[in-house]
């Protein structure tokens, strides 16, 4: 597509940035400059609501973040994403890597004043597995973790109580594998397996984690302002935290604004420390000393529906719609906040393998199924309409509300209608809750959606593809993929570094060679923060930002 249409376009549609954020942290102030700082709120941007803050019924990254802020779990992030201890000050594994064993430290508590143990995680990880809880997140612990019996639970075979995690005593907690995770101590920050309170749980019943009053906090701070779909949401520091030394902020006040303009003004109007810009307002800001791109794990991707749409069924249309696709144009001329066009399944800047290189380096190894190339989309798309005997096709998209993906769904239908003859494309928009709803549900032709990385290795994003995996929005089913990845899991690749990293491309390749989604780029967030605010953590995995060592001086 020419530039001054999509630049049209961009100027027509929404402005945005996504949420959740990456790498490079800002040094903490030192200890000899605490004395000239005064503990206030950083007041920081949301572009959506929470979800949910029961650790193991939320999916999204800003419920994520929330719930971070004021749980920890068996282990936290460092400045540079690796695990280190948090509620366990120690762990081992048996030789066989089936056994991992956590000694919890004894001054972590709750804020009702009841420590932090064992049973506590116990209860967690039985309610993340339990098919009544029905937690979206579950295969975390089953496909993921190989928690010892999680499937045979997830599947009604077997009661919760025989999850492979025991509290030997109040301090210990036990974990038995089903095989070897090489990367399971990255598992433990992520919030599905952070840690319930049985007894707080039950008194509050159906109520839990809705309110400040049905929450209960053991990390840096607690929650005191929230409620369900709320547009401000408020943290203070929580002074019996067992690290509480570390923490300089008196809080955090999160303002859920959805209009981009409108955050840019709280931000220069000094009501906001920290926001997203995307689009034209990075051209505004660019050279603003405040700025900064941060590149983040989120892949954004077109997923077709391919088991309930005959046409879509047809590879050859599919190969035409991702080949129609300029991503270079969306990234350069519309978002304009450093994203990255991306031409692979999983996407680049997460996943180190054995080598040290980049999982997704090569942007150029399924160039000949995943290319912006009008010419052959065109001659895709006229093999696809003989094949099914057409000549036009009506095809409808479902978007979030959001600012930045109704702007680059709008340029996916012009470029797709542009290039492909006799097509013609509709967008549904909706809250990004329906919108995933719908897609959970099958009820959709195409979808404009994305994922971030849970944790650090190629799974997280080839996991979604599994015959039967609820992110596998398109039902899409292929015997030797699901094979590929059993093997990588709990076959002999498991404990094969090298090998296991090869066959993932294997995987991969059957993904792409199927188009089974269309990949578009990978996230960056554009964002402004005040100079006088340093320590923040940005993390392309699992919990975007962190807190804990950030400083908002005078």
């Amino acid at each position: 597509m020419k530039a001054k249409k999509l630049a049209a376009l961009a100027a027509s549609a929404v402005m945005a940035a996504s949420l959740a954020a990456p790498v490079m942290a800002d040094e903490a102030t030192s200890a000899a400059d605490d004395a000239a700082l005064s503990a206030e709120d950083l007041n920081v941007m949301f572009e959506t609501p929470v979800e949910s803050l029961d650790p193991q019924q939320a999916t999204d990254g800003t419920s994520f973040e929330v719930i971070a802020d004021y749980t920890d779990g068996l282990m936290q992030m460092d400045a540079d994403g690796k695990p280190v201890p948090a509620i366990a000050e120690s762990d081992e594994v048996s030789d066989d890597g089936l056994t991992w064993t956590f000694h919890l430290r004894e001054d972590a508590k709750w804020s009702n004043g009841t420590p932090v143990t064992a049973a506590d995680f116990v209860f967690a990880w039985q309610r993340a597995v339990d098919p009544d809880i029905a937690s979206e997140y579950s295969y975390m612990l089953s496909d993921i973790g190989q928690v010892k019996n999680a499937a045979s639970i997830i599947a009604g075979d077997m009661d919760k109580s025989e999850l492979g995690v025991t509290a030997v005593d109040d301090y210990t907690l036990q974990v038995e594998l089903e095989a070897p995770v090489s990367y399971f101590e990255s598992l433990m920050y992520f919030p599905t397996f952070y840690p319930v309170n049985e007894e707080f749980y039950n008194s509050v019943g159906d109520t839990f984690a809705t309110s400040p009053e049905t929450t209960l906090s053991n990390g840096a701070f607690i929650l005191d302002s929230y409620e369900p779909a709320a547009t401000e949401i408020h943290l203070t520091k929580n002074p019996d935290y067992y690290d509480a030394d570390r923490v300089k902020l008196a809080g955090i006040d999160y303002q859920v604004i959805q209009d981009s303009q409108t955050a840019l003004m709280s931000y220069q109007s000094g009501a906001l420390d920290m926001t997203l810009v995307n689009g034209d307002q990075v051209d505004q800001v660019k050279d603003d000393p405040e700025f900064s791109a941060i590149a983040a794990g989120y892949l954004w991707y077109v997923a077709p529906n391919i088991s309930a749409v005959p046409e879509l069924d047809n590879l050859n249309i599919r190969m035409a719609l991702t080949m129609a696709i300029n991503r270079q144009d969306i990234t350069e001329l519309v978002l304009k906040d450093g994203s990255k066009p991306t031409y692979t399944a999983v996407p680049m800047d997460f996943a180190t393998g054995p080598d040290g290189t980049d999982f997704s380096a090569d942007q150029t190894m399924f160039s000949n199924v995943c290319a912006d190339d009008a010419t052959q989309a065109a001659e895709f798309w006229q093999k696809g309409l003989d094949e099914l005997g057409i000549s036009s096709l009506e095809l409808e998209m479902v978007v979030d509300a959001d600012d930045a993906p109704q702007k680059v769904a709008a340029v996916l239908q012009q470029e797709w209608q542009d290039t492909l003859p006799g097509l013609t494309i509709t967008l549904k928009v909706e809250p990004k809750k329906q919108r995933v709803q719908d897609m959970q549900d099958g009820n959709f032709q195409l979808g404009l959606t994305r994922w971030g990385p849970d944790y650090a290795d190629p799974m997280t994003y080839l996991g979604m593809w599994v015959t039967g995996n609820s992110n596998n929005y398109g039902l899409w089913s292929n015997a030797d993929y699901d094979s590929i990845i059993e093997e990588c899991t709990t076959g002999d690749l498991a404990t094969d570094a090298e090998g296991r990293w090869a066959k993932l491309y294997d995987a991969e390749k059957i993904v792409m060679d199927d188009a089974v989604i269309f990949p578009l780029y990978t996230q960056s967030n554009a964002q402004m923060t005040k100079s006088n605010v340093t320590g923040v953590e940005f993390h392309p995995v699992a919990l975007n930002r962190v807190y804990k060592d950030a400083v908002k001086s005078e």
